[in-house]
């Protein structure tokens, strides 16, 4: 039960689509008249509109030749930048006027405009229109295209447009690459006069500290023990020459003790023992080796002086008897010249003893200035090394200045030589550049207006007014056409239908006159169809 009402309702709410094609029949001139004549005079005006032309060319942008592997390019850029500062320069006041003279552009506007109207006019009718490349986010390529009423010019400017285009790129990156390459070259001039500098400052600092320097510790170490060595061979030398010493003095002693008493005929009897001689020589010789290792504080010294000076004063006794003697018996203080073969034998050995004591005093000397000579220069290379630190870090410091000097000068000499590397391929034409790969065309058909266009949106503003005016004139007619508007004005039953009685004559004239009117429909359909279809070719 439920179902059936769902079905009535769906019944009643059905649109009946033959009520509206019967309204659609009988108001077709209300559609048909509207729709023709606003389609008719929108293509009119479409016709009646000057024609522009639109003229364009394709400019891609050509990779440098040499891979950037090998040569660097130094204009950092991109596309973008650069077309906007070429457009201004391009499209500046001046240039524009030289092509407007060159191409004799907007004749007609010459007498009631300016020349500011003029160049504005000629700025709007450029279009400059960058293109992606595929598959990447970057620019490749890009458009210029110029509207013009003759086809003919449109392609010229365009082409004079993208001449200029492809000048002016080689221009500003030649320029722009030769003043990056001046500017390296001045900054290179500056970290070279700033590194001849540090090198002045760091040969100046080697030359004042000579020997001072941390390369030369090691040097220094090796000679500074050298050195002390060399001391020590002189010390030891020097103690073996003060040995001798004391064994020439104490011969020496003994060769006068023996000569004096040959000449004052004593006997050996009357003489100190040797034994007591030879025991005082052993001791001092045993003294010297001792003093030239010990100080004279050690006790093995002390002990030695001691035992030394009882020898000394046992002796002295002992000679002290033996003069106590004649006068006449005291030898003489200088012994006499030698007066025979004899005494020269005699004194020969005295003689000889003498001149090994002189020369061994000579040595003694010589050994010791040697000592002072070779203690000044221990001094000298132990001072240095005791400055190896201090100079150390101010080398470190000037190095350290010297070396960010240099790899700065390596660095700007570097991009100098890849900078001048760059120029010579932008002065060759070898660097990136435009490229024209689509000429500029001579347009056929009309840009602007798009008169296919205007008459399909004159057609459908015609459709819209022409369905307004059926139903504006469906509203106030009051006439009654059907059954369903009787039974809206009266709530009767019909009960009887009287069909239309019409003569030959009339049902002939509403069959011609049908004809006419579909003749008339259709020529209106075939007239829209026809200029629709001569826009879309021809417009």
């Amino acid at each position: 039960m439920e179902n059936d009402v769902r079905l009535e309702n769906y019944d009643e709410e059905k649109v009946d689509w033959s009520k509206y094609l019967v309204t659609l029949q009988r108001r077709r001139w209300w559609f048909a008249l509207p729709a023709f004549m606003i389609w008719a005079v929108v293509w009119g005006v479409s016709w009646m509109l000057p024609a522009k032309y639109r003229s364009e060319t394709v400019i891609i942008v050509e990779q440098q030749k040499v891979p950037e592997q090998y040569v660097v390019a130094n204009i950092g850029d991109d596309l973008q930048q650069r077309l906007q500062s070429m457009s201004q320069q391009i499209l500046s006041r001046t240039r524009l006027l030289r092509i407007i003279e060159q191409f004799h552009l907007y004749s007609d506007r010459h007498v009631s405009a300016n020349a500011d109207e003029v160049v504005d006019a000629l700025r709007k009718d450029i279009q400059i229109e960058l293109v992606e490349s595929r598959g990447r986010s970057d620019l490749s390529a890009f458009k210029i295209a110029y509207l013009s009423q003759d086809p003919k010019m449109a392609r010229d400017v365009v082409s004079q447009l993208s001449s200029l285009f492809i000048e002016e790129n080689l221009k500003a990156r030649q320029q722009q690459s030769e003043d990056t390459t001046e500017f390296l070259d001045s900054q290179l001039e500056q970290a070279r006069t700033g590194l001849a500098t540090q090198e002045v400052k760091v040969r100046e600092f080697k030359s004042q500290y000579l020997g001072e320097l941390p390369g030369q510790v090691q040097a220094n170490v090796q000679i500074l023990s050298g050195l002390q060595t060399r001391r020590q061979q002189e010390m030891d030398a020097l103690g073996q020459a003060k040995q001798q010493n004391v064994y020439l003095e104490s011969m020496l002693n003994q060769l006068r003790a023996a000569e004096a008493d040959v000449r004052m005929g004593r006997n050996s009897s009357s003489q100190a023992p040797q034994s007591l001689d030879a025991e005082i020589d052993r001791m001092q010789i045993q003294l010297a080796e001792l003093t030239s290792r010990y100080s004279d504080e050690h006790p093995d010294v002390r002990k030695l002086r001691t035992q030394l000076a009882k020898a000394h004063k046992a002796r002295q006794q002992r000679e002290a008897e033996v003069d106590s003697g004649p006068k006449s018996d005291v030898p003489q203080k200088n012994p006499p010249r030698p007066t025979s073969y004899a005494d020269l034998q005699t004194m020969a050995p005295h003689l000889q003893v003498e001149s090994q004591l002189k020369a061994n005093r000579l040595e003694i000397e010589n050994r010791q200035r040697n000592i002072l000579e070779v203690e000044r220069q221990i001094n000298s290379y132990q001072a240095r090394l005791n400055t190896s630190p201090l100079r150390e870090q101010q080398l470190a410091d000037l190095t350290r200045d010297y070396d960010q000097s240099r790899k700065n000068y390596e660095q700007l000499l570097a991009k100098r030589n890849q900078s001048e590397m760059a120029t010579n391929l932008e002065i060759r034409q070898q660097g990136e550049r435009f490229r024209v790969i689509d000429p500029a065309n001579l347009p056929q058909k009309p840009y602007s207006p798009d008169r296919f266009k205007l008459a399909l949106m004159g057609l459908a503003a015609g459709v819209l007014v022409g369905f307004v005016s059926i139903v504006g004139s469906e509203m106030m007619d009051d006439a009654v056409y059907s059954n369903d508007d009787l039974r809206e004005i009266v709530a009767a039953p019909i009960l009887v239908e009287l069909p239309p009685l019409s003569t030959p004559w009339e049902v002939q004239r509403q069959a011609r006159s049908n004809s006419l009117q579909r003749l008339g429909l259709l020529a209106l359909g075939a007239m829209t169809i026809a200029g629709l279809g001569f826009n879309r070719f021809f417009g």
